[in-house]
């Protein structure tokens, strides 16, 4: 067991998952049958004390029982720094807040192993992170200058708008060509939010499906279809995408032999690509989903190839 004892996970509330879906609570889940103690804390517990790393944690105790998945014990202050492994698992907005975490993490990373690694996650933005790899991506625009994205839309016709820094299909809209719309929901994201915008090529093969893709230390394991709703164009499964089985096209394996190196450069351990027909779309390296789903369909255990990752590094 790569000497790990102690597990920390900083999450949304424990108490908030949907587990039949949360890949957190399958990486834990998979810790704690390994014999890992499991401690459990929200990152606004986090805190650093002349140079060192504390939070407030509850040892946790899970179980796979809908409206009954965990026990949580008596809070402790601890020094993170003992911990050997501490999971960065909670949700995105990638805001200062988050920022902020990933600097107190670094601070004890790679003595206890972060995943993933807190700095490249920093230095890493889904939406920005992607354009590294420009070929292999749908026509894209990172700006706030109205001027810019009309320009965008009179040339690309169908486009998507998206927060750069949003996440789960939150502020996702499709603008067509002739949509009257466009000025108001520029001056509403003017509002909304303070960072650039991200606009893309509209790809119709999205109507097939949004292909998200797991990778571990690099390598693909595994992948879902996720199929929007007649009348959205997410597919995000919470806002009403559907999750089918699927394998891996020539082209999607090409992408993920592109990018696994940069990846593994990064110390990704965990990693979720999304692509829609032949183009990539975001890579997720906050808190990627779609391990439970995967292996509901018949895929990988990708919960517990993580972990033998994570021994393996940790060794």
């Amino acid at each position: 067991m790569a000497g790990i004892k102690n597990v920390a996970v900083q999450m949304d509330h424990v108490k908030s998952i949907n587990i039949a879906g949360d890949s957190t609570f399958a990486m834990s889940l998979e810790a704690q049958n390994r014999g890992y103690k499991l401690f459990h804390y929200t990152p606004e517990r986090l805190s650093m004390r002349d140079g060192k790393i504390y939070a407030s944690v509850e040892p946790m105790i899970l179980r796979d029982v809908k409206d009954d998945h965990f026990e949580l014990g008596e809070p402790e202050r601890v020094d993170l720094s003992t911990m050997d492994v501490v999971l960065l698992r909670q949700d995105p907005p990638f805001d200062m807040a988050y920022i902020t975490s990933t600097h107190l993490l670094e601070r004890i990373h790679p003595k206890t192993l972060v995943v993933n690694d807190p700095a490249w996650v920093r230095n890493s933005p889904e939406k920005i992170f992607v354009t590294e790899f420009a070929d292999l991506m749908p026509k894209t625009l990172i700006t706030r200058d109205p001027a810019e994205i009309r320009r965008f839309r009179d040339e690309m016709g169908d486009i998507i708008l998206k927060p750069l820094y949003g996440n789960g299909g939150a502020g996702v809209f499709h603008s067509t060509r002739d949509d009257r719309n466009l000025s108001s929901l520029l001056e509403m994201f003017g509002q909304l939010f303070r960072e650039p915008f991200i606009a893309q090529q509209y790809l119709p093969d999205v109507r097939k499906g949004d292909k998200r893709i797991i990778l571990v230390d690099g390598e693909a394991v595994g992948a879902i279809n996720r199929v929007p709703a007649e009348h959205d164009a997410r597919s995000n499964m919470h806002v009403g995408g559907r999750a089918e089985a699927t394998e891996l096209t020539a082209r999607e394996q090409e992408i993920c032999k592109r990018i696994g190196p940069a990846l593994k450069e990064r110390g990704f351990l965990l990693v979720g690509i999304d692509v829609i027909g032949d183009y990539m779309t975001e890579i997720n390296v906050t808190s990627p989903t779609g391990i439970r789903e995967v292996k509901r369909f018949g895929g990988a255990d990708i919960a517990s190839l993580l972990w033998d990752a994570i021994e393996a590094k940790r060794a």
